[in-house]
């Protein structure tokens, strides 16, 4: 088992509250984090990854549930102007992280036919409507949240890991990088008492 990530809960300079881009960075960057080492852990459990696009999708799908259970567990704890700033902030810093993160495996060359932050935005906006669709009760994702996120990762899988990708994905992968999120949202907006 790999050790727990470390993440940023407090800020340590106390100036007011902070922009939701501020917040919505430090957020990004963990779900990211993540998102990738799940992506690792698929690659030494032998999960055939073998293409960076294949690799891109999971990260893709992964940081798009993370960033919808980011926006059911501040629901009660902020107004909906204040939550959908930080989700969108949240989304687009993803966006830029996935698009340096494609360069970086490129070399730089960019796709003249397809724009890698607007791709991303466009399959987060999708995602978080099908999501919608779902129970969230007590901040945990329901069986069917979890099982439509691995049907998304399953069918870009080869054939002989389309059968356990959705277990890895479910019982291995998400509850790690939901509880890791969990823990940040938790440090940076507090369950009201």
């Amino acid at each position: 088992m790999a050790a727990p990530t470390r993440v940023k809960t407090v800020w340590f300079k106390k100036e007011g509250e902070r922009p939701a881009e501020e917040i919505a960075t430090a957020l990004a960057t963990t779900i990211w984090r993540m998102a990738d080492r799940a992506v690792d852990n698929l690659s030494k459990a032998d999960y055939d990854i073998i293409t960076p696009q294949r690799g891109f999708k999971i990260i893709g799908e992964l940081t798009a549930f993370a960033v919808h259970y980011v926006d059911r567990v501040v629901f009660p704890r902020m107004d909906d102007r204040k939550r959908g700033e930080l989700v969108s902030a949240i989304g687009v810093r993803l966006a830029e992280i996935m698009e340096d993160n494609i360069l970086d495996v490129t070399g730089g060359a960019r796709d003249p036919d397809y724009d890698y932050q607007q791709g991303y935005i466009d399959m987060l906006n999708n995602r978080m409507t099908e999501y919608a669709h779902y129970d969230f009760p007590d901040d945990k994702p329901s069986f069917q949240a979890l099982r439509y996120l691995s049907l998304q990762i399953r069918e870009g899988m080869e054939s002989t890991d389309q059968t356990w990708i959705q277990d890895q994905i479910m019982d291995i992968e998400m509850p790690e990088i939901l509880g890791t999120v969990k823990k940040q949202v938790d440090g940076f907006y507090p369950t009201p008492a």
